[in-house]
């Protein structure tokens, strides 16, 4: 048994183990969170492909990974195991994520106003570890530790 003290380190095992299973399906992991919501714990595992996610491939991964994961046992307790695609407003949350939404519309929800407005909206243009950078009619520099919330932004 492994023992696990945070829910950061939950997901540094749970991953490769994820990743591992969803690749034999033919998908891509785009995340893996494990949080508290109320007195439950949550497994939310994104996944992806270039054919795009249906409702179908969420339940061939949840059943494919459910044993695998209670064969391993990596998280002691109850938990609920959630499989979702990443929908067209996609969460940004790590290097990857930016890598992949360079050139793309997205929507930033900051922790406290810059320049009077807690919401910039635009191309991600740059990223390093320090700071965004969108571009439209003006170039917005944000930085990152200011950042609450990205997500690509679709127009409805």
């Amino acid at each position: 048994m492994i023992f696990i003290k945070s829910a950061k380190n939950i997901v540094g095992v749970v991953y490769p183990i994820v990743e591992e299973v969803a690749t034999s399906l033919g998908y891509s992991v785009w995340d893996v969170e494990y949080v508290k919501e109320g007195t439950e714990w949550f497994l939310r595992i994104t996944i992806d492909s270039e054919e795009g996610i249906g409702i179908e491939d969420c339940e061939k991964m949840s059943r494919a990974i459910d044993p695998v994961l209670d064969e391993k046992d990596p998280i002691e307790g109850f938990y609920r195991l959630e499989v979702s695609s990443p929908g067209l407003e996609r969460d940004i949350r790590t290097d990857a994520h930016l890598e992949w939404s360079l050139g793309q519309v997205i929507e930033v929800k900051l922790y406290a106003p810059m320049d009077g407005c807690k919401l910039a909206r635009g191309t991600l243009y740059s990223y390093d570890n320090e700071k965004i950078v969108l571009k439209d009619e003006c170039e917005i520099v944000i930085p990152r530790k200011n950042i609450g919330k990205m997500n690509i932004y679709f127009e409805f």
